[in-house]
């Protein structure tokens, strides 16, 4: 399960690399936006603001995320992003910080850039830290022999979870593919306590938190984050630096 109040807790700073991917995406008119994964919705409306004209499609695998889309004023369906198809007019598909969440993600990519219409846009964005202290951290402490019984099954996302912008460039160019393809590491200052656990509660966590009752819950909370601290030093003024590297590749399909 998803909380959309939780993912929106820090929503400035999780909306950044949107904007910076579709920065990108030169569609001057395009008929059909689709947004794969809009969560809440609240980037979703900035692609109906950027491209007024036309029709917008967006979908999210979470009914709490969908519902809290739908209330915001975005016609959001539910659906895995596994089983998009596009239709004859998608001209843009953004798909923002979800990729990571499929592992057959690759073969998705290579479908869409067959499928979509020539000239038709693909932009994704992808996290890149899985081998940050933020996760290793997580994976470490649920392996421990306290927490592995009942941690045992739940997967967690490790540094191969998602490719290098190369190896995205090189897998659409096969497609016949124009692509734009880069990294950027955001430096975050990050206010409050705990201020990396509650980010990551938001996100990474949220497969530990749907394997655990609540007291256990809080209790892997409190293990946890002074391991973060120690990880991530708060600063004097409460304040504390957080560096998130994410991967954008903008593609634009061969005319056909």
């Amino acid at each position: 399960m998803w909380d959309p109040d939780k993912y929106l807790d820090f929503a400035d700073l999780r909306g950044r690399p949107f904007f910076d991917l579709i920065a990108r995406v030169h569609a001057e008119r395009p008929r059909r936006v689709v947004d794969l994964g809009c969560g809440p919705g609240n980037l979703t409306r900035a692609l109906a603001a950027r491209w007024p004209k036309a029709t917008l499609e967006a979908s999210d695998n979470s009914p709490e995320m969908v519902q809290a889309a739908q209330a915001a004023g975005v016609a959001a369906e539910w659906l895995d992003v596994r089983d998009w198809v596009p239709r004859a007019d998608t001209d843009v598909v953004v798909s923002n910080a979800v990729l990571q969440w499929v592992p057959e993600h690759r073969e998705l990519l290579r479908r869409w850039a067959r499928e979509l219409p020539g000239g038709a846009w693909i932009a994704i964005q992808v996290p890149g830290n899985f081998d940050a202290p933020s996760h290793a951290l997580v994976r470490e402490l649920a392996a421990s022999a306290p927490w592995a019984p009942l941690l045992g099954s739940v997967e967690l996302r490790e540094g191969g979870a998602v490719d290098t912008p190369r190896a995205y460039a090189e897998l659409l160019a096969t497609q016949d593919c124009e692509v734009d393809a880069w990294e950027t590491s955001y430096v975050q200052r990050l206010s409050g306590p705990d201020a990396v656990l509650e980010w990551i509660s938001g996100t990474a966590l949220r497969p530990i938190r749907a394997a655990l009752e609540d007291a256990d819950w809080q209790r892997f909370r409190a293990q946890l984050a002074p391991r973060l601290d120690r990880a991530y030093p708060p600063r004097s003024d409460g304040t504390t630096w957080f560096e998130f590297r994410r991967i954008f590749v903008v593609a634009r399909t061969a005319q056909r």
